[in-house]
């Protein structure tokens, strides 16, 4: 297996905004848009490690963006520069950008961005829009917009772009492929739409893990093929694959 498991120290654990931190480690790493590490800063309690998604990467550091929503991410924002941590990856399967051709859509909700500037980057800045919703507006989509060539924004409460959701702006028959990652009920929206003009999906889901290497069977979620695991046979799936709550 490719992942592997080590112990790093943070160079840096910024507050973005509120409840919303970017951490970076310094070091040389190879990963794909997409995948996932498994975090871990403390000994016992949480049991379980956070699977926390690839943000971005460089020539020497990476970087995670992170809700704080348990007690794990929690713990994770307190961390301060030179501050242990253990990682386990890169996890899953990332999007494989080759497959990624002509006009592509990022269509991201909340802090489904996170996969979205690394994915950005690597992309042809001329073919590539982004689409983003958010319940109020954030400032983390700057970081993501000076690598694509149109930015779509909406707020559910209208501070800023379109009031409303994100598939209200989302035209998919502008596209040749659109890359999803968000809330479930989100993705499936966008999945449908798709599917109704002939354009290809993929997206990234964010199921509960627990083991990240597809042990343990807890991320498991439903396609046309039966069930698979989020951690390893995703977290990218083609559109049409999945059967989604809606």
């Amino acid at each position: 297996m490719s992942e592997k498991y080590s112990i790093e120290k943070v160079f840096s654990n910024e507050k973005i905004e509120e409840g919303m931190y970017k951490l970076t480690i310094k070091g040389k790493f190879d990963v794909k848009p997409g995948q996932f590490y498994l975090l871990r800063a403390w000994d016992i309690e949480p049991i379980l490690s956070r699977p926390i998604s690839i943000h971005d990467k460089d020539d020497d550091s990476i970087s995670f963006l992170y809700n704080v929503v348990g007690k794990g991410t929690q713990l994770l924002a307190k961390l301060k520069k030179e501050d242990e941590i253990k990682i386990t990856g890169p996890l899953g399967n990332g999007f494989q950008v080759d497959k990624l051709k002509g006009k592509v859509a990022l269509v991201a909700g909340g802090i489904g961005i996170a996969p979205m500037l690394l994915l950005a980057k690597q992309l042809k800045k001329e073919d590539t829009d982004l689409f983003v919703g958010f319940r109020k507006n954030s400032k983390i989509v700057d970081n993501v917009e000076k690598y694509v060539n149109n930015l779509y924004l909406s707020t559910e409460n209208g501070e800023k772009g379109h009031k409303g959701y994100v598939t209200d702006i989302l035209k998919p028959e502008n596209y040749d492929v659109v890359v999803c990652c968000g809330p479930e009920i989100m993705m499936s929206k966008v999945i449908k739409m798709c599917e109704k003009v002939g354009v290809t999906s993929y997206v990234s889901m964010e199921n509960r893990m627990a083991c990240g290497i597809g042990a343990c069977l807890v991320c498991t979620c439903k396609t046309k093929d039966g069930r698979k695991r989020t951690c390893n046979e995703g977290p990218v799936f083609l559109g049409e694959e999945l059967i989604l709550n809606d």
